[in-house]
């Protein structure tokens, strides 16, 4: 598996073929779009929908949108925040990863989720944060299952949900 940074083209949007590729990869993922929200019909997500979300999270210069190739195509796309709004919390955070859902259940997500956790390591960093929508209890199982622990309760940032907040200590992390 690959990790790359979203390519964008000169006038910052993102090429044509790649949209249609992401788009598929959100639309695969219906189950978790109807509990989070993140589109008006779960069952018919567009690609200026998905560029539009891309586009709100890169307007941001804290967030990074990483995408996962294996084989030559798309099989995931992790969205990171350098520094979370909240002063108090020294952690980056992983705000989204989502896995093409043909290719859920063969390791692409533990592979990415390892893959994020190195850049950061690799930045200094000595811990990361995400949050689990409480209705996502398969969420919660992946995210425990790859050492994060649950260490509080809080409404999301963007649509006030209920969240688990997670954090997991990166050992070894290397200072620049």
């Amino acid at each position: 598996m690959r990790l790359e940074s979203l390519p964008l083209t000169t006038d910052h949007d993102i090429p044509a073929s790649l949209l249609t590729e992401l788009t598929a990869l959100y639309a695969s993922n219906r189950e978790f779009h109807a509990l989070s929200g993140d589109f008006p019909d779960p069952d018919d997500i567009r690609p200026e929908q998905v560029a539009a979300a891309l586009a709100d999270e890169l307007a941001n210069p804290e967030v990074e949108v990483l995408l996962a190739r294996s084989e030559g195509r798309v099989v995931g796309v992790v969205i990171t925040l350098a520094r979370h709004p909240d002063p108090d919390d020294p952690d980056p955070w992983i705000g989204l990863l989502m896995i093409d859902a043909a290719a859920h259940r063969r390791g692409y997500g533990k592979q990415l989720a390892g893959l994020v956790e190195e850049r950061f390591r690799a930045g200094g960093r000595s811990a990361v944060r995400l949050a689990v929508l409480d209705n996502n209890p398969k969420a919660l199982v992946f995210w425990t299952a790859l050492g994060f622990e649950v260490i509080g309760h809080r409404a999301d940032l963007r649509l006030g949900l209920p969240c688990a907040v997670l954090r997991k200590v990166l050992g070894g992390a290397r200072q620049e």
